[in-house]
């Protein structure tokens, strides 16, 4: 069949290569893609919120199947837009329909879900510019630190944690009044402060049943020991050494299976991947959001330890088969490290050429903010690429990642050299 992966990341890379794989497939498409899926995929320059272009890709391209990369056009309802097209209808799409993808595109919406549906979670309350009193007054009540999260989409950014009262309080005034975030925080949640180790949970869904992919912990903080500023990921470690066999049988009956059931029960039709991000808080996890696709850098962790055909597991999605589909997954571990430009994640300079890609054997490389122009690959985000690495152990696989790293070079490229370093 013919498949179309919507996205430009590390995260469309990872699934453009394994879908590569694939007998299943014939002609693969990414839009826009970047100077990893070129070489394996045919790009279009096309925006993934641009539903008109992508609707005349996939007639003119007699594309079959599309896999949403990121949330942008999930929220924004491209699987309606689909279902509601005449000439699109039949079309399979990987990724959830809008009322779902609110999941991601509200924090009120998701921690509403979680109460409804008994899903641990952080007490919580949201505020609008018209109760930012109330606001103030309910902070006065929590002990520090203090979460505060716009509700929208603020790619990443929109959440922030904070030590001082005073501090937090000003912070909800830029974000309701003055619009810190745009639109994303008309609406601010604001959450009692959970203590613990994060790791996140990948589930594959058809609206009917479930499976549950590897799990795996990023790292979102620029700086090495976790410090400075949030980024979209600087790596990944999968599987997460902590995650028990007794605890992932907690998160599956405390976590996935309500999830799952408290879809079917709102009627928020989803075939796609839920993303659980979760918290340990002693030996209790607790769900500090979702996310309606999968996340970058896991990704780039999660889908090398995939054996099976992922062609012929959206197949089994889109017929809601999905019980029948046994999902195999590699034993050794994976590891990713994010190299990113220089003064990443605030500003940085574009279109510095990256050496030694084709040095790298024992690692694969995958393209994120990078493009390729007159036979040069050039730097063309903030994130550049991941290197990922199997091991026996995460040890292992880290220090294959890092080995390759040294391979590698761009002007002002910079890397976290501890990724890994709290487990």
């Amino acid at each position: 069949m013919n498949i179309l992966v919507l996205g430009s990341g590390g995260r469309e890379h990872t699934f453009a290569w394994k879908i590569a794989q694939s007998n299943r497939c014939k002609n693969l498409f990414v839009a826009p893609g970047n100077s990893g899926t070129e070489a394996i995929a045919t790009n279009l320059a096309i925006g993934v919120t641009d539903f008109k272009a992508i609707k005349n890709a996939v007639i003119s391209n007699k594309i079959e199947l599309v896999i949403v990369g990121p949330e942008d056009p999930l929220v924004q309802g491209i699987h309606d837009f689909f279902l509601e097209d005449e000439a699109l209808k039949n079309v399979a799409v990987i990724g959830p329909q809008k009322a779902a993808a609110e999941l991601e595109g509200s924090k009120e919406f998701a921690k509403e879900f979680m109460m409804r549906h008994n899903i641990p979670t952080a007490a919580y309350e949201s505020f609008t510019k018209d109760n930012v009193e109330d606001g103030y007054k309910f902070l006065e009540t929590l002990k520090p630190p203090y979460v505060l999260k716009a509700d929208g989409l603020a790619a990443g950014k929109g959440v922030l944690i904070l030590n001082d009262l005073d501090e937090a309080k000003a912070e909800l005034k830029s974000m309701l009044i003055d619009s810190k975030f745009g639109d994303a925080s008309t609406k601010v949640v604001i959450e009692e402060f959970l203590d613990g180790i994060e790791l996140s949970c990948f589930v594959l869904t058809d609206g009917k049943d479930y499976k549950i992919l590897p799990t795996a912990k990023d790292y979102k903080r620029i700086g090495e020991g976790d410090t400075g500023l949030n980024t979209g990921g600087m790596g990944a470690v999968s599987p997460v050494p902590f995650a028990t066999k007794e605890f992932l049988d907690r998160i599956e009956n405390e976590v996935i299976k309500p999830t799952v059931e408290g879809l079917k029960k709102d009627n928020l039709p989803y075939v796609g991947f839920i993303f659980i991000g979760l918290i340990k808080v002693g030996d209790n996890p607790k769900v500090i959001e979702y996310n309606v696709r999968m996340g970058d850098p896991e990704t780039e962790v999660v889908l090398p330890r995939l054996k099976t055909d992922i062609v012929e597991v959206f197949e089994a999605m889109t017929n809601q088969t999905l019980a029948n589909v046994n999902i195999e997954i590699d034993e050794r571990a994976a590891t990713t490290v994010m190299l990113v430009s220089g003064g990443y994640p605030e500003a940085y300079e574009k279109g510095k050429e990256i050496l030694g890609v084709e040095k790298i054997t024992d690692s694969i490389a995958f393209h994120a903010g990078a493009k390729s122009l007159e036979g040069k690959v050039l730097t063309s985000g903030g994130r550049v690429m991941a290197i990922t690495s199997y091991g026996n152990t995460y040890q292992e696989a880290i220090k294959k990642s890092y080995q390759s790293i040294e391979k590698l070079h761009f002007d002002k490229m910079y890397y976290r050299k501890d990724i890994g370093f709290d487990l």
